[in-house]
C-alpha cells in the first residue's frame, strides 16, 4: 500500500502533525456546457449521498464550459445542505469587487452555504485574448493579495472601503453586502511565495493531488505554517481541503488506486499526520461518487476519530507496508499496440521506428518517478477516449441525429484537434502548475531529453516527425465533415479519414509510451 510515513520533500520535511478540524468531503464535478443536466444531477447526487459540499473549475475564457458562478447558482437553488465553491475562481476574469458581492450575494441566497476558492491565473493567452490582463508569476501573486484585501474590506461593514493596490484598489466603495457566514478564501496556489500569502492572509489551502501528490504536501505545508507564524496565527487557523483522484481497482500500491479500504487509510492518514481536513473526489462518475460517499468518507471519520481518541499528544501515523518499486522499463505502465489496424493506408513506415537504449534492469524507482511516466498514460488515455467519442460522433452523424456543422464544433474544441495535443500538452498540463509556467510544448521538453540522453534524439525526432504527420490526418477528418453535405461518398470518405486517424493515433501513442516512460521516471521533465 501507498506509505505515506517515510515520505520527504525538500530535503526531509517531516509531516505536519494533525490539526484536529472537523472533516470534510465534497465533489469537483465539470462544468460541461454540452452536459448541463449531468452536472447538476451530480451536484444533487453528491447532496443525496450525505457528502458536504460541491465544486467547480472556473475557466471563463473556455467555451464548452458553463460560467462557474451561474452553475453554483443554479446548484445552490437545487440543493440545500452543501456547500458550493469555485475550486478555483480564475481572478483575473473576475475582479475581485465583483467577485465579493457575488460571493455575498450567493451566500446570502444559499442560506451561508458558500465558499471561495481564489486561483491566481493560468493560460495567459485565453485570459489576454478575453480582454484580461498577462501577468508575470510575481505580478499575479501581487495581484492576488491584493484582491484578498478588496474583498475582505468589502465584507466588512464600515463607510467607505479603501484599498491601494498595484492592481485592484477601492476608493471609497461602499461595503455590502455581507455574508450570512465567515466565507473562507481558500488559495490554489503551490509555489513558495503563494504558501506564503496562505498562511499570512488565506482561511485555506485548496491544492490538487495531481500537481501535488501526497509526499509533497509537508513540505509545502510547513511554508503555510511558517508564514502563519510569522503573522501571529496560529497554523491551525488555515485548513487544507485537497482535491483527489482515485480509483476503486488496483493493488493500492499508488495514491487511491485500490479497494475502498485502501482510501480510508490513506485519506486518514492525510488527516492525522498531513492536517488535511477535507477531500474533494475529482469524477464525475455517479458510481464512484455513491461509492464514495457510502464506503470511504464514514470509515475515514470514524478511523480519524478513533485515533484522536486514543492519542494522548498529535495522532501517530498509521503503520502501512513499504512501497514496491519498480524496476527495469517499468512494464506494464506502457499501453502496448496491439497491431489492430482499420485502414489500408499507412501515413509512416513503423518498421523505421528509433528505439531509445535499454533501460538499467537493476535500477530501482521510486513512486514519484513512476508516476511521472503514468501521468504521460493518464494524458494519452484521454486523448484515447476522445478518439472513441470522435468515432461516435461519426455514427450520430450517419444515423442522422447529428449535422456535420455540430460534428465539425465537437471536433474543435477537443484536445486532438490542438495544436499542442501531445506530449506538450501533457508537459505544459504538469509542468504549469508544478512551475507556473504556461507554455511549456515539445521545444522545452524534446531539448531536454535530447541534452540529458543524447541516445534519445532519433526517438524524440521520430515523435516530433509524427506529431506533424497526425494533424494532417486530423485535418482529413475536419475535411471530410466539410465534404459531407455534397459528396455522394462523404460518409465513406468520413468513416476512411477517422479509420485511418484511428490507427496513425494509437500506434503513436504506444510508441511514445513505450520510448518515453523510462526516461520521464529517470530524466524528469527538464
Amino acid at each position: 500500500m501507498y506509505n505515506l510515513n517515510d515520505s520527504t520533500f525538500s530535503g526531509g520535511t517531516p509531516a505536519m502533525p494533525d490539526l484536529g478540524h472537523d472533516l470534510a468531503f465534497g465533489t469537483f464535478i465539470t462544468p460541461a456546457a454540452d452536459r448541463a443536466e449531468q452536472a447538476l444531477a451530480l451536484a444533487e447526487l453528491t447532496e443525496q449521498v450525505g457528502l458536504d459540499l460541491v465544486s467547480v473549475q472556473d475557466h471563463p475564457y473556455q467555451p464548452a464550459h458553463l460560467d462557474a458562478w451561474t452553475l453554483l447558482s443554479v446548484i445552490a437553488a437545487r440543493t440545500r445542505s452543501v456547500a458550493v465553491l469555485p475550486n478555483v475562481a480564475n481572478l483575473p476574469l473576475r475582479p475581485p469587487a465583483v467577485l465579493a458581492r457575488s460571493a455575498a450575494s450567493l451566500d446570502i441566497l444559499s442560506g451561508g452555504r458558500v465558499e471561495l476558492g481564489l486561483g491566481a491565473g493560468a493560460f495567459w493567452d485565453a485570459i489576454a485574448a478575453q480582454g484580461g490582463p498577462r501577468r508575470t508569476p510575481g505580478e499575479s501573486l501581487t495581484a492576488l493579495a491584493e484582491a484578498i484585501g478588496v474583498i475582505r474590506a468589502l465584507w466588512t461593514p464600515g463607510r467607505g472601503a479603501r484599498t491601494a493596490g498595484e492592481h485592484y484598489r477601492l476608493a471609497g466603495a461602499k461595503p455590502g453586502p455581507f455574508p450570512v457566514h465567515d466565507i473562507g478564501i481558500w488559495l490554489g496556489v503551490y509555489k513558495p511565495r503563494g504558501l506564503r500569502l496562505t498562511g499570512r492572509a488565506a482561511d485555506g489551502w485548496l491544492p490538487s493531488s495531481p500537481y501535488l501528490p501526497p509526499e509533497q504536501l509537508a513540505a509545502a505545508g510547513a511554508v503555510i505554517d511558517e508564514a502563519a507564524r510569522a503573522a501571529g496565527r496560529e497554523p491551525s487557523a488555515v485548513r487544507r481541503l485537497y482535491n483527489v483522484v482515485g480509483t476503486f481497482e488496483g493493488t493500492g500500491r499508488e495514491f487511491l488506486q485500490g479497494p475502498p479500504e485502501v482510501w480510508v487509510e490513506q485519506l486518514a492518514e492525510l488527516a492525522l499526520t498531513e492536517g488535511v481536513s477535507g477531500f474533494i473526489l475529482m469524477a464525475d462518475s455517479p458510481d464512484l461518487i455513491r461509492r464514495y460517499a457510502a464506503e470511504v468518507a464514514p470509515a475515514v471519520r470514524e478511523l480519524v476519530a478513533a485515533e484522536r481518541a486514543g492519542a494522548a499528544g498529535p495522532a501517530a501515523p498509521l503503520h502501512v507496508p513499504e512501497p514496491v518499486t519498480a524496476r527495469g522499463s517499468l512494464a506494464g505502465v506502457p499501453t502496448p499496440d496491439d497491431g489492430t489496424r482499420l485502414s489500408t493506408e499507412h501515413v509512416w513506415d513503423e518498421s523505421t521506428r528509433p528505439t531509445g537504449p535499454a533501460s538499467d534492469p537493476r535500477r530501482d524507482y521510486t513512486p514519484h518517478e513512476v508516476a511521472a511516466g503514468r501521468h504521460l498514460v493518464d494524458v494519452h488515455d484521454g486523448l484515447r477516449a476522445e478518439l472513441r467519442q470522435l468515432r461516435d460522433i461519426a455514427d450520430q452523424v450517419a444515423a442522422g441525429a447529428l449535422d456535420p456543422g455540430t460534428a465539425r464544433s465537437h471536433l474543435q474544441t477537443m484536445t486532438l484537434r490542438q495544436n499542442n495535443w501531445t506530449l506538450g500538452v501533457y508537459c505544459e498540463t504538469y509542468c504549469r502548475i508544478v512551475t507556473t509556467h504556461h507554455t511549456i510544448e515539445d521545444r522545452t521538453l524534446f531539448p531536454h531529453l535530447r541534452r540529458a540522453e543524447p541516445a534519445l534524439a532519433p526517438v524524440v525526432d521520430r515523435l516530433a516527425e509524427e506529431h506533424i504527420a497526425i494533424h494532417g490526418v486530423i485535418e482529413r477528418v475536419d475535411q471530410a465533415l466539410v465534404a459531407l453535405v455534397t459528396t455522394p461518398d462523404g460518409m465513406k470518405d468520413l468513416r476512411a479519414a477517422i479509420d485511418l486517424l484511428t490507427d496513425t493515433l494509437l500506434s503513436h501513442l504506444s510508441y511514445e509510451e513505450r520510448e518515453l516512460v523510462e526516461p520521464l521516471a529517470r530524466l524528469g521533465f527538464g
